[in-house]
């Protein structure tokens, strides 16, 4: 019959074409958001007095989640296809030695050490290396430890920790912004049991990418990232504590434990849900948080949570790109507090904090995937 509309159907192309890029816009905006400066520039970094920060390493491209062996060997993941291993051999604080020990891997973002091999997960599986602290420059093959999960890559990036029962713990993000899946794997927190294969311990969760213990009570404390395109300031993202296994933190149906979800929140009421220790900055982007275990810093910041906040993408306002405290008296949060900031300038940002790590000696390291570098903090009285 022929082509009787070209118009109609080109109009309907570019319908397409522009819905399937604000599909992708969130996952795109985690690589690279718009108007970067170029450059590490340290001094416009504020700290609270006595804190310092230095350059740990400038050479690790698209640094994500860091993860620590017992000869102070620094494991960085990315959310691209390489692993490093990053070593400060003569302990002055600036590493010398950056090794690439994996590469052609689905976003290897998250890392972990146990029992002498780093561990590592992709967007589908787990990956064990073994001895690998000893073989940096002849890396070998890794183990599949589980190939249990999703291929999606929407949310489908990883971190893995090993909890205080030596069990791997891995979370299976949402493959949305926002809605309902029929696999009870999405929107959880899960433990690797037997043969690899993922125990569900938490539910109702969008996506998040950080989690610790609280070293004296080992409970589980989460950042979550809120869901988008509700406007500037709805709904924060979310810290959240989890004392026992099998809560639900109601994702999709409500968030951070108040906002009735506009497409799904008529199926179930919030208070069916348990509400976040801390509703943080609205699309901060609050990914790696650790439990400050070290002795360098001040006694008050003993067994505190630092966070750190990728930046927003999708606010008119840029807000987070900064490491921020959450201190805690008890398991009650008393205040969220910027700790250091800088990395925005304007709406123009020339980094983005992923991670943190406590190092042996008390420091801080935190990663930058923008800058592709690890940052020190100190303090001295």
């Amino acid at each position: 019959m022929g082509i009787r509309n070209p118009k109609s159907k080109i109009q309907n192309l570019k319908s397409v074409l522009l819905f399937s890029a604000v599909l992708l816009l969130p996952a795109l905006a985690c690589l690279a958001p718009a108007a970067p400066m170029e450059g590490i520039h340290l001094d416009q970094i504020k700290l609270p007095p006595g804190f310092s920060i230095s350059v740990f390493s400038d050479k690790v491209r698209g640094a994500r989640s860091l993860a620590l062996s017992p000869k102070g060997i620094v494991y960085v993941g990315t959310l691209g296809s390489n692993v490093y291993a990053v070593a400060d051999r003569n302990h002055d604080g600036v590493a010398e030695e950056v090794h690439t020990i994996a590469s052609g891997l689905s976003t290897p973002n998250g890392v972990a050490w146990k029992d002498g091999a780093l561990y590592v997960a992709e967007v589908s599986r787990v990956l064990r290396f073994d001895g690998i602290d000893g073989r940096l420059a002849n890396p070998p093959k890794p183990v599949v430890v589980s190939d249990a999960f999703p291929g999606d890559r929407h949310h489908g990036w990883k971190i893995i920790r090993v909890g205080p029962d030596g069990s791997l713990y891995v979370p299976e993000g949402m493959p949305c912004n926002v809605c309902e899946k029929a696999n009870p794997i999405y929107g959880t927190i899960t433990r690797l049991g037997p043969q690899g294969k993922p125990e569900i311990v938490e539910r109702g969760i969008r996506n998040t990418v950080g989690f610790d213990w609280q070293p004296k009570t080992h409970e589980l404390w989460f950042t979550d990232n809120g869901r988008d395109l509700l406007g500037d300031d709805v709904p924060p993202d979310e810290l959240n504590r989890a004392p026992r296994a099998g809560m639900n933190f109601g994702f999709p149906y409500c968030h951070a434990g108040r906002i009735a979800d506009p497409e799904f929140g008529r199926k179930h009421a919030c208070s069916e849900f348990t509400p976040p220790a801390q509703a943080l900055g609205p699309h901060v982007a609050a990914l790696g948080m650790r439990f400050y275990t070290g002795t360098m810093f001040p006694e008050n910041y003993r067994n505190q949570i630092f966070i750190a906040e990728h930046g927003s993408w999708n606010r008119s306002t840029p807000i987070g790109y900064r490491v921020t405290l959450v201190r805690l008296q008890g398991d009650k949060v008393v205040s969220y507090e910027p700790f250091a900031q800088g990395w925005l300038q304007g709406s123009e940002s020339w980094g983005r904090p992923v991670d943190v790590q406590v190092m042996p000696d008390g420091a801080l390291l935190v990663s930058d995937d923008r800058a592709g570098a690890i940052y020190r903090i100190t303090y001295k009285r």
